[in-house]
């Protein structure tokens, strides 16, 4: 019975990196309703920010939030005005050709300046540092660090979206674009707004991930379909359901792995398969805004 509880907390623990990783990609949805095919890259491409930083200045990698999570809002802001406000003009399928090519883009662009190899972010002590439940159950400091820091941002997300001016105006526009606009609303800095903070949730979630495990180039397609039943599961464009999707899938991978070491990622596509064809809403409804 303890290896199965140790199971689903490990989940529990994963779940919470996944839901860190989701919630930008949900709020995106949520307020422009499309999916950024480019997500999983942008994580791929932070954690390649922050090697590249640890690498010529030195340090541990935890230094290297300070200047590439603004630096990840910025490109957000300046991709929003530049580039997807366009692609929302034409047809629906626009915006998602223009993140397909950018997952493309930045894909090959990685793999020309660094090659095929594995790499991570090694963050000494704490990569393997871990808290004594009992014999059989061990929780790792960055699992819970990270678990606590997914919590702590959907929170943190979900008061600026119901408590600031700013974040009523994004839940406006993604209600009803029209409306807001005649409301005074500025849609395209609420756009803009919204894949700042999208590619800064997930510039935090590339750099735990890759401090949790290797990545590559090609790491962020795996990333985006993680994401993405992630943001399914629990209910297109609800933060919380981002939540509750990412422990889902999380302990549907572990205890799948317990059964099976070989199968835990089959695990979770299949729940994620069984939730959308007797759920294809998500658990938690959301009229798909923001919520």
């Amino acid at each position: 019975m303890t290896v199965w509880i140790n199971a689903v907390i490990q989940g529990l623990l994963l779940g919470g990196l996944y839901a860190l990783f989701s919630c930008g990609l949900s709020l995106m949805f949520g307020v422009m309703r499309f999916v950024n095919l480019a997500h999983g890259d942008f994580a791929v491409l932070s954690a390649y920010a922050a090697y590249v930083l640890v690498e010529h200045v030195g340090g541990t990698p935890l230094w290297t939030f300070a200047l590439v999570i603004p630096a990840a809002a910025l490109v957000g802001f300046l991709l929003q005005r530049l580039l997807l406000d366009r692609a929302l003009t034409g047809s629906s399928l626009s915006p998602l050709l223009v993140t397909f090519g950018l997952s493309i883009l930045i894909e090959n662009l990685l793999q020309q300046g660094f090659g095929a190899n594995n790499e991570s972010l090694y963050v000494g002590a704490l990569s393997y540092q871990s808290w004594k439940i009992n014999n059989s159950i061990y929780l790792g400091r960055l699992q819970v660090i990270v678990f606590v820091i997914a919590v702590a941002l959907i929170t943190g997300l979900q008061l600026f979206l119901t408590k600031t001016r700013a974040g009523r105006n994004m839940r406006a526009t993604a209600d009803n674009r029209r409306a807001a606009s005649l409301s005074g609303v500025n849609e395209r800095r609420v756009r803009a707004t919204a894949t700042a903070i999208a590619l800064a949730t997930v510039a935090i979630g590339g750099l735990f991930l890759a401090m949790r495990t290797s990545f590559t180039p090609t790491s962020g397609s795996n990333d985006l379909i993680f994401a993405f039943e992630a943001v399914i599961i629990g209910g297109l464009g609800n933060l919380w359901g981002t939540l509750l999707g990412g422990l889902i899938l999380g302990v549907a991978q572990t205890v799948g792995s317990q059964i099976n070491p070989a199968d835990g990622i089959l695990a979770g596509h299949l729940v994620f398969l069984a939730i959308l064809a007797y759920r294809p809403q998500g658990i938690i409804a959301s009229r798909y805004a923001v919520s």
